[in-house]
């Protein structure tokens, strides 16, 4: 990646706060490695632990190995669920192969599965918001054998066909963009006047601030690189927004992936990680941008993250 002759290049880099891991995230991977140090090596993990190419390939060289059917794994293996949740036909046939399992699913999510099976012992029905094919989708509709519908743009809430509308309860996924969920769940609004909406801690924190950030950030910049995988879901919606505001804006995996006419004609770099994406990724961006000639780095004023998830019993590493 060189420069273009005589090509205006960024002069700075703006740095979005907060950006890069949350609390679910430090959690899940904190999980896989300390079952590694304390069982040792190989350690199960269904699915990609998170969306982020450089934590997994780092997890596999230290012994973890992803999967996604369950007999992949051999009798009586440690078994990791990754960030995103899974259904409860998965726990049920996890136990039944009497693996030792570790619960990964972030607390957040968690927290929606708890709500959605008690809502539906109350004969409530369920309209989910979200990407359909996600793993966090998958794992919230597999809460429930029925009863629950998927809606991914306000079309599909004018296709919904629940059994009943007396008791309607409306749940998102947690990494959705806040704006378009607020859209759709108006039209759900506007289309079955009684359901239940969903509660605001539903598209979690680490997600809504992080867009909050890109709100503030993208007017200052000519540009904003996001730092995230292709399948992160809260990563690609940052892009997104960032689009949406007027700024143009590209995602990338690795500095690698960085292209110098980007940059051409821009003063100011807008730069922001997804909840899943290490800092030692956005670092290594910084590097790239400076070698085309940006000198100054400067944090935004932000909010500043402390939620802290407790670890699974039965991974406490003695001294």
């Amino acid at each position: 990646m060189s420069p273009t002759p005589d090509k205006k290049m960024p002069e700075e880099i703006l740095l979005a706060e907060p950006r890069g891991f949350c609390a679910g995230v430090d959690r899940a991977i904190e999980i896989v490695e300390r079952a590694l140090v304390k069982f040792g090596a190989p350690i199960y993990v269904r699915h990609e632990i998170v969306h982020n190419t450089y934590v997994v390939n780092d997890l596999k060289t230290k012994g973890a190995v992803f999967i996604e059917a369950l007999e992949d794994v051999p009798p009586g293996a440690t078994l990791v669920f990754s960030a995103h949740g899974v259904s409860k036909a998965v726990q049920q046939e996890a136990r039944d192969r009497g693996f030792q399992i570790f619960d990964a699913t972030c607390p957040l999510v968690t927290k929606v599965h708890v709500e959605v099976a008690k809502l539906y012992k109350e004969g409530f029905e369920f309209i989910m918001i979200g990407h359909k094919g996600h793993p966090e989708v998958e794992g919230t509709m597999g809460q429930l054998e029925d009863g629950i519908h998927l809606v991914e743009d306000v079309a599909d809430v004018a296709r919904a066909a629940p059994r009943q509308t007396a008791k309607l309860a409306v749940v998102t996924q947690t990494t959705l963009s806040v704006d378009d969920a607020a859209e759709i769940a108006a039209a759900i609004k506007a289309r079955f006047p009684n359901a239940r909406q969903p509660k605001m801690q539903d598209i979690c924190y680490a997600t809504q601030n992080r867009q909050d950030a890109i709100k503030i950030m993208s007017p200052q910049v000519d540009i904003v690189i996001v730092v995230g995988s292709p399948t992160s879901s809260n990563s690609n919606r940052l892009r997104e927004l960032a689009v949406k505001l007027g700024t143009p804006s590209y995602m990338v995996d690795s500095a690698e992936e960085l292209q110098a006419q980007w940059f051409e004609g821009t003063v100011r770099v807008g730069l922001t990680a997804g909840a899943s994406a290490p800092e030692v990724l956005v670092q290594q961006v910084i590097d790239r941008v400076k070698a085309l000639g940006a000198v100054a780095v400067r944090k935004m004023d932000g909010i500043e993250e402390t939620v802290k998830f407790p670890l699974p019993k039965g991974l406490r590493i003695d001294a």
